[in-house]
């Protein structure tokens, strides 16, 4: 169950950008709950995910001996939700998630950008976490952080498109 949990279903095994196959795995998951069940679900699921996560990361490396293994993609997970529970929190039904006007799909998108973006190039704090910090905090902590500024950069766009638009 362990390496089905820090793996993310398996999806982490993907032979390439096992990365970018938990975040597309996560982006669904995340995009059903806010659906179903609210931001505020969502938030609170991913934060009892990643403590789960950074002690099943811990007995992992204990056990192994390798940190952050790129095949780990449990902390994707957490960093979509969330830059996801951040940024599109709003409660939405499945038929109006295709509406633009709320602005809902293109949040979740450009979160998914954003956020592996910042993953994949650790800019500033994020790359100081990865580097400096060992164990499974070391590898929830780089991405929780690019999930946050993921999640902030994506509504702080959103909301600039939105008063571009009432000026037009």
């Amino acid at each position: 169950m362990n390496w089905f949990f820090i793996t993310l279903g398996y999806s982490g095994l993907s032979p390439k950008a096992p990365g970018t196959a938990g975040s597309i795995v996560a982006l669904i998951l995340g995009i059903l709950i806010l659906i179903y069940f609210g931001a505020q679900t969502l938030f609170l699921a991913t934060i009892l995910i990643s403590i789960l996560a950074i002690k099943a990361i811990n007995k992992y490396e204990q056990k192994t001996g390798i940190h952050d293994d790129n095949r780990i993609v449990i902390d994707e997970l957490a960093g979509m939700w969330f830059a996801l529970s951040v940024a599109p929190a709003i409660s939405v039904s499945f038929t109006e998630m295709t509406d633009f006007q709320n602005g809902f799909l293109i949040q979740s998108l450009l979160s998914f950008v954003l956020f592996r973006y910042f993953d994949i190039t650790k800019p500033s704090i994020i790359g100081r976490i990865d580097r400096e910090t060992k164990g499974g905090i070391g590898v929830m902590g780089d991405d929780i952080i690019a999930g946050f500024a993921a999640g902030i950069l994506s509504a702080v766009i959103w909301q600039g498109i939105v008063q571009i638009q009432t000026l037009i």
